[in-house]
């Protein structure tokens, strides 16, 4: 897995294009993560094996970091030149931060032209029917959402908008409590 994040990530440094990407590439990172600090852990820290996964995993952190905050950068600037992302290139992570940051650009956009048209501004929270908003109270761990996509890994006073029906569950439970974003 390492060669295939140095790949991907000198690819994205080197071109100003967006590189595609398995839309699995995020979930296989943290897989490898979790591989290389659960091996860490077991091994002796000043062992010549140990110092070599605490290197690896300082790599591969920094690649991580690098990659996703270079990915976002161009899927925002795609946005905010009023251009359509290839999506065949985008991770599913991304793709969900790509719909969000696109209807936030679209509420942006109306609020513009209605101001510069006169028209009182109106805010309407696109993209949120049929989901709440919620801060995380006890630690939950990764959900099945009624719209069959994933959510969480949840720790406390994480905020996460949630399908209503998974949302009104976890607060029922007294895991969650209801944020108000009107």
């Amino acid at each position: 897995m390492y060669d295939e994040l140095f790949e991907a990530w000198r690819k994205e440094k080197e071109t100003s294009d967006l590189q595609r990407l398995p839309k699995d590439f995020y979930a296989k990172l943290a897989d490898y993560m979790r591989r290389i600090r659960e091996e860490r852990r077991m091994m002796d820290e000043e062992s010549i094996r140990g110092k070599l996964l605490r290197r690896e995993e300082e790599n591969v952190r920094r690649m991580i970091s690098d990659l996703i905050q270079t990915r976002y950068k161009k899927i925002s600037q795609i946005i905010a030149k009023r251009e359509i992302a290839p999506l065949t290139a985008l991770t599913e992570e991304e793709e969900n931060l790509y719909n969000g940051l696109s209807s936030h650009a679209e509420t942006y956009n109306t609020l513009l032209k209605n101001i510069l048209q006169g028209r009182k501004p109106k805010i309407r929270h696109p993209k949120t029917k049929g989901f709440m908003v919620v801060r995380i109270l006890k630690e939950i761990p990764q959900i099945v959402g009624s719209d069959m996509k994933t959510y969480g890994p949840f720790k406390p006073e994480d905020v996460a908008a949630l399908p209503e029906e998974n949302a009104k569950a976890l607060i029922k439970q007294g895991a969650a409590t209801e944020v108000d974003v009107h």
